[in-house]
This record gives C-alpha cells, structure tokens and sequence, in this order.
C-alpha cells in the first residue's frame, strides 16, 4: 500500500505527465487522460494493453473506450486518491503508446 498524495505531490507528477490532469471522482482526486486513435480498433488495443499492464500490477483503472477515445483514470480505493502507484502506472501508460 502507498501512501495518498497531498494535492502540491499531484501537481509536481502531473508536470511530468503530459496531459494528464487530476480529476476529482465524487470528492476523490484522480489522474485522468484521454488517448485518441484513429480508429475503434486502435483504442481498444491500446485499452487491451493497459488491462495487461493493471493485472501485471494487480491495480486496476477506470477505462471508458469509445470510437478513437481511450480515457483512463488512475487512483487507489486504498488511500482515497491518488498514490505514487497511480502515478507510476500512469508514467506506465505513455510508454505503451
């Protein structure tokens, strides 16, 4: 288990992930992006591959996939918000595009 991240900690790993950003989930703060393909079929491979990642991780994100549209949201139930897991998964995901 990690520790939550106070919100000055999100602010100093968001400027290390681009476009990513907090987003708050009825209260709970969240790192939120929004990865675009150019078609279903790539979203959901790149959606196929961040659930390989998450159970390599056994931490799992919300993911919402429409056409070209894959947004993710990471945060532990564990800590109420954001962990320096969430981050490290979410450094994870960029490298998977």
């Amino acid at each position: 288990m990690s520790d939550k991240l106070n919100d000055e900690a999100i602010v100093t790993a968001l400027s290390t992930l681009p476009q990513w950003q907090k987003q708050l989930l009825d209260g709970v703060a969240a790192l939120q992006k929004d990865f675009r393909f150019n078609d279903f079929a790539g979203a959901m491979a790149f959606a196929q591959k961040v659930a390989t990642l998450a159970d390599e991780h056994d931490h799992h994100p919300q993911l919402t996939i429409t056409y070209g549209h894959v947004e993710v949201l990471w945060w532990s139930h564990d800590v109420n918000g954001v962990s320096e897991r969430d981050v490290r998964l979410a450094e994870l995901c960029e490298a998977l595009v």
